[in-house]
């Protein structure tokens, strides 16, 4: 394990339980370690991941996506927690599937619509407490409003594999 690689799992295990003390700050800081952690490990100059990157993402993914889990499942109203621990296994089940199988398409099938849906509770909740979910209706249609950019997502990253963070290296950090 390079130094590189140690500092960023220690960001990446420690920044999450940010969580537990304040949803929002700590899942969106969550969400952006790691997204920039290919980047950090780059602009740090001290080793890289190695080709077993994407099992530690998707395991380090794991931690922090069951903290949120764990956030969510105390919330009051029935009509959050629970899309939200369905779309955690939903997500947990095609991770799983895809290390078994190494087929790239289960990512896209099995999106991380979790994430997305644990985000949106955690800021009706605080900013527009009219739309936090109370029936079928007001879950039904922001998960259909969360799921078409999600999967855009998720075939961009884990099908058609754009890696963002190489431009983000070439042309903000300056990594060859």
């Amino acid at each position: 394990m390079s130094a590189g690689e140690a500092v960023v799992i220690t960001v990446r295990l420690a920044v999450p339980l940010l969580i537990l003390r304040n949803a929002l700050l700590g899942g969106l800081a969550a969400m952006l370690v790691d997204a920039l952690d290919v980047v950090m490990v780059s602009f740090m100059h001290i080793g890289g991941f190695g080709a077993h990157y994407a099992p530690l993402d998707k395991g380090l993914d794991t931690y922090y996506l069951t903290l949120e889990l764990w956030v969510a499942l105390g919330w009051a109203s029935a009509y959050a927690p629970l899309p939200a621990a369905g779309l955690y296994v939903y997500r947990l089940v095609g991770v799983v599937s895809f290390e078994l199988s190494g087929w790239r398409p289960l990512l896209l099938m099995f999106p991380n619509l979790f994430e997305n849906w644990w985000l949106y509770c955690v800021v009706v909740a605080r900013f527009f407490p009219r739309l936090y979910p109370q029936s079928l209706r007001s879950v039904a249609w922001p998960l259909l409003l969360l799921l078409v950019p999600k999967l855009g997502q998720e075939y961009m990253l884990h099908y058609a594999e754009f890696q963002p963070w190489d431009w983000i290296k070439r042309n903000v950090i300056r990594t060859s």
